[in-house]
């Protein structure tokens, strides 16, 4: 196992849109098979209406793990360190809601349409793979 070290502006091409506006990465490892990445939710807590004024704390992580586009022949691992947040006064813990994964699956969006049966068509990624792929009489 070896512990990486990785440039913002890079780890924006290899992550989700927009992932690093809610989340800073805080470990990144390679393994044998592996690329692991655990990114951890800023401390900033969704605030409804009806909590303006109101503290807002901090309770811990819940983590979610997911699989996303391999990079360079190895599985990447996306681990999402998600925060929970409790409001003055009440029971019930708050959670920003964010869609990481596609429903059913532990797949990151892009990554499952891009799987799916009819090849990835949906995902924005499959003209591109069609414009750089050769033709199957021409591989290797």
């Amino acid at each position: 196992m070896m512990n990486l070290v990785i440039d913002k502006s890079v780890l924006e091409v290899f992550l989700p849109s927009k992932i690093l506006e809610w989340f800073d990465l805080v470990k990144a490892e390679k393994k044998q098979e592996d690329i692991c990445l655990t990114l951890e939710e800023k401390n900033l807590p969704p605030t409804p209406p009806q909590h303006i004024g109101k503290s807002i704390l901090s309770k811990g992580f819940y983590d979610i793990t997911i699989t996303d586009f391999p990079i360079r022949g190895k599985r990447a691992l996306l681990t999402f360190r998600r925060r929970r947040w409790q409001i003055e006064g009440e029971k019930e813990l708050l959670k920003r809601d964010l869609k990481l994964d596609f429903p059913g699956t532990q797949l990151e969006k892009e990554f499952a349409l891009f799987l799916k049966e009819d090849g990835g068509r949906q995902s924005g990624l499959a003209h591109f793979y069609r414009q750089v792929s050769l033709p199957p009489s021409e591989r290797i």
